[in-house]
């Protein structure tokens, strides 16, 4: 049953990472994360399926060799987190809202902004 579970979180998380490769404003990085732990712990096949993914597998790899992003994604990551903050900013009604909206965005801003830089997927700073 646990692994049953865990398998499906991990499919559940790589779906919802491919939505985030396409769709700006919900990143991919921390799913494919999310998923190779799950399937680390239930599935040998997916564990190694989603390694060695071209799809998936340099991002991995390059987060368990370098624990670090490259710059072009943060930048991305960053620039979608103030268009879609701007968009919620900008249809909420109420100061409370908007504020909490803005606090809740600098979180991830914040994450982002200290995890290590390199330039590329082969880890060259």
């Amino acid at each position: 049953m646990h692994k049953l579970l865990l398998t499906t979180l991990g499919l559940l998380f790589v779906g919802l990472a491919a939505i985030g490769i396409v769709l700006p404003g919900l990143p991919a990085t921390p799913f494919l994360l999310l998923a190779v732990a799950c399937f680390a712990n239930s599935s040998e096949k997916l564990h190694k399926w989603i390694l060695t993914s071209s799809a998936f597998g340099p991002v991995i790899r390059h987060w368990q060799e370098t624990r670090s992003m490259p710059r072009r994604a943060k930048f991305y990551a960053i620039i979608s987190i103030i268009v879609s903050g701007g968009v919620s900013v900008f249809f909420s009604d109420g100061t409370a809202l908007k504020v909490a909206v803005i606090l809740l965005l600098l979180i991830p801003a914040f994450v982002i902004l200290k995890i290590k830089s390199t330039e590329s997927l082969n880890g060259k700073s």
